[in-house]
């Protein structure tokens, strides 16, 4: 059965750091593009805005380059997402996909988690 469980989220003040974690199971993590994206409580879900491809190439939306970093460890079969600096307006929810062609800006994956609450305030 195929499952991804992200973590790590919760509330920290602009100018702070998360990590995230995405934990995959059911698949070889080594096949499959990984990517994130987030959506606010009312709001239309984004489109995967950073993705760690299987070729190990990596894509950053403008709104988070130099701030996110993804990665991955295939070998624990998890993929991390690092924010720093983060602003408000970063306050979603943060889920990660997988799918074997997954593209920058996807709205749709062949996997998907639950998500896991960012809150950014002061």
């Amino acid at each position: 059965q195929v499952q991804l469980v992200e973590s790590g989220g919760g509330l920290v003040q602009p100018g702070g750091s998360l990590r995230l974690s995405c934990v995959v199971s059911g698949f070889t993590l080594d096949d499959y593009s990984i990517g994130w994206f987030r959506q606010v409580p009312g709001e239309e879900r984004e489109g995967v805005f950073c993705l760690s491809r299987s070729d190990g190439s990596t894509y950053y939306a403008v709104s988070v380059e130099g701030r996110f970093t993804i990665s991955r460890d295939n070998v624990k079969n998890t993929v991390y997402l690092q924010m720093n600096s983060l602003k408000v307006e970063d306050t979603a929810v943060y889920y990660c996909a997988a799918d074997k062609f997954l593209v920058p800006g996807d709205h749709e994956y062949d996997y998907s988690g639950q998500g896991t609450r960012v809150t950014v305030s002061p």
